[in-house]
């Protein structure tokens, strides 16, 4: 329990935090997230109504370029869900709007963290698919479901801080929850651990995702 606790704390500092950079531009560090503190900072999950507020629209230029793989061709061309809408939209909402990651909108939503990934400045995301969910026995998902900490921990492995490009994905990468990442291939034939990128470099206004063929589990 200690153990997720900490992967929960750690989940809603390292995006509070970022969200706070984003705004304050500068000062010192904040302080680390002591354990007796997880249950209190926890218990809070709607955002003040300054930061439920949209980042900016405007993409960084870090992340310029087309998304990039084969599962690419299933987002529309033009529309909601199209790479130019969800670069409007933080992304909380992006999740949502895209079809073949409705079942980790709804995770994510259950988990009561869309306005906190929505208020968060520029982090990665690695989004499994519907696919990914649907390789999960039903009754081993309908418990991680019912437990609202173990899905939080599980979610804050699959984001990391910054907004990766394609060229930054390599070696290893160092979760929210704490645990490392290991990234490997090129462009279209990415890996992260051992599930495939199916499409990836897709702008948010706050984030970047990766869509994944597997839901990651923290090792």
């Amino acid at each position: 329990m200690n153990t997720r606790l900490l992967a929960l704390a750690a989940l809603t500092a390292a995006l509070s935090m970022s969200a706070a950079c984003g705004s304050q531009g500068g000062g010192n560090p904040a302080a680390p997230v002591a354990a007796n503190e997880t249950a209190t900072d926890m218990a809070s999950e709607t955002p003040s109504a300054e930061a439920s507020e949209s980042p900016s629209a405007t993409p960084s230029p870090s992340v310029a370029g087309s998304p990039v793989g084969a599962g690419c061709s299933s987002l529309p061309a033009s529309g909601k869900g199209s790479p130019a809408e969800l670069a409007k939209v933080p992304v909380g909402t992006a999740l949502s709007d895209i079809p073949s990651l409705s079942t980790l909108a709804r995770v994510v939503k259950k988990a009561g963290l869309a306005e906190t990934l929505n208020s968060a400045q520029d982090i990665t995301v690695f989004a499994p698919t519907n696919d990914a969910f649907n390789k999960i026995p039903k009754n081993q998902l309908d418990q991680l479901m019912s437990n609202r900490k173990s899905l939080r921990g599980l979610l804050a492995y699959h984001v990391v801080k910054g907004r990766k490009a394609p060229a930054d994905m390599h070696g290893e990468l160092t979760s929210l929850e704490g645990r490392k990442l290991t990234v490997s291939g090129s462009d279209s034939s990415l890996k992260v651990n051992d599930a495939a990128v199916t499409c990836g470099n897709i702008a948010t206004s706050n984030a970047t995702v990766y869509q994944v063929d597997k839901v990651l589990m923290p090792r």
